[in-house]
């Protein structure tokens, strides 16, 4: 059986952004360059009485008028132990649409890749992030219990 290539599903793809693009609207409002909104996302202590509080974090980068940069991330209980997810997000105002351009410090993602490669990308690596920043937007919109805006030092 022959084996097909992966072929984008660009109909998909536009459609997650342009979810996304909404869904980072309604979190970041009115903010400006430099600003930050944290949005807590629980605190529920274990036995011992310890937080297990984590938060959404979103900081305007830069902010143009047809584009928006913003940085997601995530903090939580297991900071020290493993990474957390980081993500800067680019917003087209023109196009009402929100694209991952980096994850976890990696840039420059194909809308396909061959598999295997040598970085391990999933063939549809693109829609995938694009995917999960959805399902993190849309958990933090959900569930986000408090939320307030400072200024970047």
């Amino acid at each position: 059986m022959a084996r097909t290539a992966y072929v984008t599903d660009l109909k998909t793809l536009q459609g997650e952004c342009s979810a996304n693009y909404l869904r980072l609207l309604r979190l970041v409002g009115d903010m400006e360059q430099g600003q930050r909104r944290e949005i807590g996302l629980g605190d529920v202590a274990d036995d011992a009485g310890a937080s297990n509080a984590s938060a959404l974090r979103l900081h305007i980068r830069h902010n143009a008028p047809y584009t928006t940069l913003v940085e997601v991330t995530q903090t939580g209980p297991l900071d020290r132990v493993i990474e957390s997810p980081r993500m800067r997000v680019h917003l087209y105002h023109d196009v009402r649409m929100a694209e991952v351009i980096d994850f976890q410090r990696e840039r420059h993602f194909h809308g396909r890749y061959h598999y295997p490669n040598a970085r391990m990308h999933q063939p549809d690596e693109k829609l995938q992030l694009n995917r999960f920043l959805g399902e993190w937007l849309a958990h933090g919109l959900a569930h986000g219990h408090s939320a307030f805006v400072a200024e970047a030092p």
